[in-house]
């Protein structure tokens, strides 16, 4: 995921933070922190215990209060993930990776079509982890009386463990609802498609999805809260995105590279000059081309390419100063999905076929298009 730093790895899956995490702990400490006294009555009331607030409130107790929660809460999310992750691998699906960012986690998971045995236990593993984070930390919110720990101390853990108890709870039963891209959305998904196409059960529960985020938007625009029409947003963005997935999972399931590469394939030599490419690019109305030695894939040339290199310098360059290499390629018995899956993920428009590195054709997101265009018609 672009904006994403990878910070280690768990289980042999990376581990990413998205730079939205960076802004949302300040944020969430902020927020937790200057409705301190608010909160302790609140949680007060929800377990039945006294809360001592002599060190709650004390100087800079409430903000270091308020990080300390927020990361725990994002140690849940992280939790919540693994849990999904774990599940996955038990069923032989490979994580690509676990990435935290601004309303959660997401896990990046090998691309095919939902198998809904599969769906439904690794859609309902986070769900379960989060509620688990929330009765164990209910659990520690009931024992600390026992510990004869220094009133203030006590105060001071009963609302940390409370704090979190109450969020993995909410954060257990949000995720449970019937919509895309919550689990919910996927659970409904997997019990749908026991007794109907997968396509069509991918239909009814993202236009539920949409019927939930339309809810919360209009929610969010009358009480006004600016968190729920965000949320309304990413339900609804998110339930288009599930739909056209599977839509194209559906129709490319057992289509090749090889099946609807262009061929024979326009290549350069690596010696050409930048200014000949730029002038082919507009005779031949394509934005890049394969590089060639003897017909063996040596790198790709794009316009984004030679954008890079400064206009002053175009006319002393050839086309190996600026070009991309080693290129992404795939052989001709490659899942035309997983041409599309590396297009998004390199943000590129095209990928050579080859055969031990000899070019056999190409595959173009223009082609790939025309191939749902005409599987739908």
């Amino acid at each position: 995921m672009d904006g994403s730093v990878r910070i280690g790895s768990l289980f042999g899956i990376p581990v990413q933070l998205h730079f939205t995490f960076l802004l949302v702990i300040p944020l969430f400490a902020w927020i937790i922190g200057s409705q301190i006294l608010a909160t302790t009555s609140f949680l007060s009331e929800i377990f039945g215990v006294f809360i001592d607030t002599s060190l709650i409130s004390e100087g800079i107790v409430p903000w270091v209060l308020g990080t300390v929660i927020s990361l725990g809460l994002f140690l849940g999310v992280f939790i919540h993930e693994v849990s999904h992750s774990l599940v996955a691998m038990h069923y032989g699906i490979q994580i690509r990776s676990i990435t935290l960012l601004l309303f959660g986690g997401v896990s990046t998971m090998e691309g095919g079509l939902p198998d809904p045995r599969i769906e439904l236990p690794v859609a309902l593993a986070g769900p379960l982890s989060s509620l688990t984070i929330g009765l164990a930390s209910a659990g520690v919110v009931f024992a600390v009386p026992a510990t004869g720990l220094q009133p203030g101390i006590a105060g001071l853990v009963v609302y940390i463990f409370g704090y979190l108890s109450v969020l993995n709870v909410i954060l257990s039963a949000f995720n449970l609802l019937p919509a895309f891209p919550m689990d919910g959305g996927r659970v409904l998904r997997a019990v749908l498609a026991r007794g109907m196409p997968l396509s069509r059960a991918t239909r009814i529960a993202t236009g539920v999805g949409k019927a939930f985020a339309i809810l919360f938007g209009i929610a969010g625009v009358l009480i006004p809260n600016l968190i729920l029409v965000l949320i309304a947003f990413l339900i609804y963005f998110g339930a288009s995105q599930e739909s056209t997935a599977v839509r194209y999972r559906v129709l490319l399931q057992d289509v090749t590279t090889g099946d609807i590469m262009s061929r024979p394939v326009i290549t350069v030599p690596p010696t050409l000059p930048v200014r000949d490419v730029v002038q082919a690019m507009y005779s031949e109305k394509h934005l890049g081309f394969p590089v060639a030695e003897h017909n063996r894939l040596i790198g790709m040339i794009t316009l984004a390419d030679v954008h890079r290199a400064s206009p002053i310098d175009r006319d002393a360059l050839i086309v190996r100063d600026v070009m991309s290499s080693p290129a992404i390629a795939l052989p001709a018995d490659a899942p035309v999905l997983e041409a599309l899956r590396l297009m998004t993920r390199h943000n590129i428009g095209r990928v050579p076929v080859t055969d031990d590195g000899d070019i056999l054709g190409i595959v173009t997101r223009t082609d790939i298009m025309k191939v749902i265009q005409l599987r739908e018609s």
